[in-house]
């Protein structure tokens, strides 16, 4: 028994819907990425690009590393760097709740907070890299993002669905998850539908996003998501708290975006297997309003 930590990422559980899916023709299943050993789906894009990086020669442990981050990956490139015994800085907006800040301090990074959001978190970590030697993966024009989920995720839910599933729903943040599953799920059976979540217009969710042209992740491909489900930051609030009473699962706002969209797509179907990402724990939100 010689498994280490970095053994335990992925192959998380896939649990059926016991209550919020109420189409008894539809199977609902929740894959629960927060049961990482980061707490959420993170763990294996920055597993994929640190991994890489360093074999490929593009990082060593003298490297100055610097990353943008609305907080998850943040927490798994700490974990993971700390392993590996590398010096990280991560920058994230300044409404981060003190929980992801704390978690990635106490791995070791260096945390730094802006004010402009994870745009402006996006264009300091350029600056970093464009005048001061220091390397970023960038995780939304990384390939090694997508390419974690098509090497793990995708294949975990076509076997754990023992290739049932046909519809398969994930927020959109980096879009690293969609891209990577989609492409992996479509090679299995082009039938299977891809539904990407946002938010409507003016909503703020953590961890999905609407990206203004200058900012869309260079990794996204529209071809590869079928449909797109809009949900309000109300809606995803609630969904997350319903999470936690009616499924017991605690989580992020963005599981419960998808949630929502999940269930609003279950009330369509005359039958199917929708497997839907949960992407984080709850324990990293309790400090803000999200379970007040």
């Amino acid at each position: 028994m010689n498994k280490t930590l970095i053994d335990q990422i992925g192959n998380t559980p896939l649990v059926k819907s016991m209550a919020l899916n109420t189409n008894p023709n539809v199977n609902l299943y929740f894959k629960l990425e927060g049961n990482n050993p980061g707490g959420s789906v993170k763990d294996r894009a920055a597993y994929n690009m640190i991994k890489t990086a360093l074999e490929t020669n593009q990082i060593n442990k003298d490297s100055k590393l610097i990353e943008a981050t609305s907080g998850n990956t943040g927490i798994a490139l700490a974990m993971i760097a700390s392993l590996y015994k590398l010096n990280i800085e991560l920058v994230m907006p300044d409404t981060a709740t003190k929980e992801r800040v704390q978690t990635m301090r106490a791995y070791g990074a260096k945390v730094t907070l802006h004010p402009d959001g994870i745009e402006g978190a996006r264009d300091y970590a350029i600056q970093k890299v464009e005048e001061e030697g220091y390397f970023s993966f960038n995780q939304f024009s990384n390939p090694y993002n997508w390419q974690a989920h098509y090497k793990t995720t995708g294949p975990e839910i076509w076997r754990d669905t023992e290739g049932t599933i046909t519809h398969f729903v994930s927020s959109m943040g980096t879009t690293g998850t969609i891209m990577g599953t989609s492409t992996f799920l479509k090679e299995q059976s082009e039938d299977v539908q891809i539904v990407g979540v946002q938010p409507t217009d003016g909503s703020k969710i953590p961890g999905i996003r609407k990206w203004p042209e200058a900012y869309l992740p260079k990794i996204f491909d529209a071809s590869k998501v079928d449909q797109t489900i809009e949900v309000s930051r109300e809606e995803a609030v609630e969904m997350t708290r319903r999470l936690a009473r009616e499924e017991g699962i605690l989580a992020g706002m963005s599981s419960g975006g998808a949630t929502t969209a999940a269930l609003k797509l279950a009330q369509t179907l005359e039958r199917g297997t929708i497997v839907c990402i949960i992407c984080d724990r709850g324990d990293r939100y309790l400090s803000s309003d999200l379970f007040a």
